[in-house]
């Protein structure tokens, strides 16, 4: 199995969700990379797809979200992908929505098969730091992206 992590990360905290989730699957060749880093010849031969963003005003970062835009369908159709973000618990973040499920529906609309539910973890506060525990519960959740 070949997987492919994409993330963009403004203050760190989802870097290292990303990456604790890349270090957790197994079975096989895994990158983790940032969404400005990702092209078409990075898609090519992957089995899985992993993306993840920090929520900002209810949506994914700008740059997850033209990494979103980039991506054909002709790329990512019938592919297996899962969709995270770091979040905080604050009630207008509860208004707004989170950047998981956004982009787990924009993987869906290009044909790929969601494997698992959108997911996400929490930060302290806008800036973090990550809440204790996060970065285990991440490496467990990326290491049920494996196969088994």
């Amino acid at each position: 199995m070949r997987a492919l992590v994409v993330y963009d990360s403004v203050y760190g905290n989802t870097e290292e969700i990303a990456k604790a989730i890349g270090g957790a699957i197994s079975g096989g060749e895994v990158r983790v990379l940032r969404a400005g880093e990702v092209g078409p010849p990075e898609l090519e031969n992957i089995s899985l797809l992993v993306v993840g963003a920090p929520t900002q005003g209810g949506r994914a970062t700008p740059a997850i979200k033209d990494f979103l835009e980039r991506v054909t369908k002709a790329e990512i159709n019938g592919l297996d992908v899962a969709a995270f973000d770091t979040r905080y618990s604050a009630k207008a973040a509860k208004i707004f929505g989170y950047a998981a499920g956004k982009i787990a529906s924009s993987l869906k609309k290009k044909g790929a098969h969601l494997i698992v539910d959108p997911e996400g973890f929490f930060v302290e506060g806008v800036q973090g730091p990550l809440k204790e525990g996060e970065l285990e519960r991440a490496a467990a959740w990326g290491k049920g992206l494996s196969p088994e």
